[in-house]
């Protein structure tokens, strides 16, 4: 085992890492008071992202490159991939801001679901488009089998009707994928992914939340009455397969929650890493050679943070790992972002503690990433979901059995 990150990676760190101090960080703040305000210094970042992609044979670094690699064929290969860039990628920009690295046009969740479990057609036919994601329904949350959204065959279209809340981009974006399913008789093997492209008749954007962080990024509520898609619209296989039909689906998961894990460990680290500047500047500095036991209580606290940062990092990497040599990493996705979710909320509160009024008020961005953590512990499944993921996991049972 060798836990060095690849000197490949280097450039593309270094890159994030000026991303986020010279365009994130300056309007950080400005974006997080106007809520739902595009932010348009992300447009020629964007474009600057899709050339590099575009030029990057190996895959190429973000939620459009997300996918599980085949290495059935080659097991003495070791690959680090596209969701290893990304993951180590998006750190960096969220040790930035969060909601603006969320708001980057054509790296949504959408275009993550896209990579996970399309077809080659389907791949080329929305390369340069920026898609949304739509899960998560009023009567449906972290267990995604309960979703009721309906999508019904009509000669060649299907028709969408349903609601769906909570997506990430929804009003920005040029497409969403939407979860619904084939048929409620049949349960979540009849659960499909469908990209329905704005502007189509019968989709309306209802509202734009508002909401306690992240709020350079917006997240809409969207209905769909009688909305008419084309049958090539369905990603992937039409076909129901109650043994692994679900499955599939659920593959953009194991993408997506490292990249949300690496999201709270760029946050934590921040958080840490600014409160240890405060601190000294108090005349407060980390003495590692002093016994925790003897040390200040605060020093103590940070000590105690840096570890569990530590954990969540290496939770982290090893799951986007794994999905670059194809192995099954369900467990591991969902550890990374238990581990990683839970890590930067408490994290971020406890800075915002420990430097008191600093943490509390605007002089500095404490109490906006302690406000922007909580989602991280949300999406993609929350805290409770990712632990029985595991239990599941390592029990080896399924949903039916424990719930």
């Amino acid at each position: 085992m060798n836990f060095e990150i690849p000197k490949k990676f280097n450039t593309l760190i270094n890159q994030a890492q000026q991303v986020a101090i010279e365009v994130f960080r300056p309007i950080s703040r400005k974006y997080d008071i106007a809520e739902h305000e595009y932010p348009v210094e992300l447009d020629m970042l964007a474009s600057i992202m899709d050339g590099m992609n575009d030029g990057d044979l190996s895959g190429g670094a973000g939620a459009a490159k997300l996918k599980q690699e085949n290495n059935s064929t080659d097991t003495a290969s070791i690959r680090n991939g596209s969701n290893m860039a990304t993951v180590l990628g998006l750190t960096e920009l969220c040790w930035g801001d969060v909601g603006l690295a969320l708001s980057l046009p054509r790296q949504g969740l959408g275009n993550a679901a896209i990579a996970a479990v399309a077809n080659q057609e389907q791949l080329e036919r929305y390369k340069n488009t920026w898609a949304a994601m739509a899960i998560t329904e009023p009567d449906a949350g972290s267990d995604s089998a309960n979703i009721t959204t309906t999508a019904t065959l009509d000669g060649d279209d299907y028709i969408i009707n349903g609601e769906k809340i909570f997506i990430t981009a929804g009003g920005r974006c040029e497409a969403i994928v939407v979860w619904a399913t084939l048929n409620k008789s049949l349960g979540r093997a009849a659960i499909k992914s469908f990209v329905i492209e704005k502007g189509t008749p019968g989709m309306e954007l209802v509202r734009l939340d508002k909401k306690l962080g992240i709020k350079a990024s917006d997240t809409a509520t969207i209905r769909f009455e009688n909305c008419r898609i084309p049958k090539g619209n369905l990603l992937g296989n039409p076909e129901i397969d109650t043994q692994k039909g679900f499955g599939g689906v659920m593959q953009t998961f194991d993408n997506t929650r490292p990249v949300v894990a690496a999201m709270a460990v760029g946050l934590a680290r921040a958080s840490i890493e600014l409160t240890q500047s405060l601190l000294k500047s108090s005349g407060v500095a980390a003495d590692y050679s002093t016994a925790i036991n003897n040390s200040l209580a605060c020093e103590a606290e940070l000590y105690r943070m840096e570890a569990d940062l530590e954990a969540a990092r290496l939770l982290t990497i090893k799951a986007a790992w794994m999905a670059d040599n194809g192995l099954p990493n369900s467990k591991e996705a969902s550890m990374a972002k238990a581990k990683a979710g839970r890590t930067a909320n408490q994290v971020t509160l406890k800075c915002a503690e420990l430097c008191s009024t600093v943490g509390y008020d605007q002089s500095h961005l404490l109490e906006k990433w302690a406000r922007d953590s909580k989602i991280l512990d949300i999406f993609e499944g929350t805290q409770q979901i990712q632990q029985l993921i595991v239990a599941r996991r390592m029990l080896n049972k399924n949903s039916s059995e424990l719930k």
